[in-house]
């Protein structure tokens, strides 16, 4: 087992390794993970079955911990039916919500409104405003602060 993580967060990697190597060395084949952190206990080992096969029959000796993690959870693991469950349970658990689709958006249609004849008459009676009112006033002030600075 290669240890990765960090601090009081432990994460595993199961991998096939020589044994001239550190803990931690060059590794061979990267065979499963073990996260002690999740917390159903059956769902912490993930193996990759065949390949840990491959590696026991050309002589690989496991560490204590794995024989009893290849034993649980191997091919022929006594945990093998409940990690499966446990697997898709933490799957969907970690899926996010979808979010709520959008409101497609319509016109709505607009209440017939009801006119008083007040309201017409007050509608008849605004002058309509100009947009843009002549400026005639302020341009001959300017013109004259102007003649007065250059004297």
């Amino acid at each position: 087992m290669k240890q990765l993580g960090r601090k009081h967060r432990p994460y595993y990697r199961i991998c096939a390794m020589d044994i001239r190597r550190p803990r931690d060395g060059r590794v061979l084949e990267e065979l499963g993970t073990y996260d002690p952190m999740i917390p159903e206990t059956d769902a912490r080992a993930v193996l990759n079955g065949e390949r840990i096969a491959h590696w026991l029959s050309v002589g690989a000796q496991p560490s204590d911990k794995v024989r009893v993690l290849i034993k649980k959870y191997g091919e022929k693991g006594t945990h093998a039916a409940v990690q499966q469950a446990a697997l898709d349970r933490l799957a969907q658990s970690r899926r996010r919500p979808e979010p709520p689709a959008p409101m497609p958006k319509t016109p709505k249609p607009a209440a017939p409104a009801k006119e008083t004849p007040v309201a017409a008459a007050e509608e008849t009676t605004e002058q309509p405003v100009e947009d843009n009112p002549k400026p005639a006033e302020e341009e001959p002030r300017e013109e004259a602060s102007t003649t007065e600075q250059e004297s």
